[in-house]
Parts: C-alpha cells; sequence; structure tokens
C-alpha cells in the first residue's frame, strides 16, 4: 500500500456485515476469560473497529477472540483467530454500545495472521477506504 498523507494505515481495512461477525474480549491483566462480547465491523492485519456494550479507555491491552465469517474456504482449527492489542480510541458520543478500535500487535497462535489474510482476500469482503 503506499503512503498517503490522508490515509497512515499500513494494511487495507476490510468491511465485515456489522452484526454478523462475532468477538469476545478479554481485558490484561487480570481478565483470564473472554467475557465481553461484541462485533466487529471492519478488520485489516494490523487492527480493528468493534463495538462492546462496555466502553475501553484508550491504551488498555486486550485481547479477541474474532468468529471469521464463512466464505465458503476452510479456515484451518475453527473459524475463531485470536489476537492481542491495545485500543486506540473509544467512541462514547452515540447511545447504546460503544464503537472503538485497537492496533494489533501479535496473533496469538501459529497460522492466526495466515488464516485472516487468506478470509480477506476471497473477493467477499468490501474493502474500506
Amino acid at each position: 500500500m503506499v503512503n498517503n498523507p490522508i490515509n497512515r494505515r499500513i494494511h487495507e481495512r476490510f468491511q465485515l456485515t456489522p452484526g454478523y461477525t462475532g468477538m469476545a474480549l478479554r481485558r490484561h491483566p487480570d481478565e483470564t476469560t473472554f467475557d465481553l462480547e461484541g462485533h466487529v465491523y471492519d478488520i485489516s492485519e494490523g487492527g480493528i473497529c468493534f463495538e462492546l456494550d462496555m466502553p475501553i479507555q484508550p491504551g488498555e491491552t486486550v485481547s479477541l477472540r474474532i468468529d471469521l465469517p464463512m466464505t465458503g474456504r476452510d479456515h484451518g482449527p475453527g473459524r475463531a483467530i485470536f489476537v492481542t492489542g491495545n485500543v486506540v480510541w473509544c467512541d462514547l458520543e452515540e447511545p447504546g454500545a460503544s464503537r472503538m478500535a485497537m492496533v494489533i500487535t501479535r496473533f496469538d497462535r501459529a497460522g492466526d495472521r495466515e488464516r485472516l489474510i487468506q478470509s480477506l482476500t476471497t473477493g467477499h469482503h468490501l474493502r474500506v477506504a
């Protein structure tokens, strides 16, 4: 991807159908279970925009289990991928669920990065500007 002064992203983002790509979150360092559930809006190899009923403060480290949508391809062991990263913003302006974004700092299991890229490049998802 070419460096664009308007778009500072390194990786292409892909829009996912809101409400159909479930995810669960666990907070660090205290939480050991994925107990907060929400939905992914868009995703790239480097970050995720998602919503939860409970806002997470920017700077907080979290792990996500993302249930990849079915695209007709085999995605390996289950459809979920696991990532860890830091929340970079949280929108509290709208009533209801909070939309936020995180930067991915690591893929937690071997093959998760490759499975995400494979899922995103099937042609089933729209690229986001």
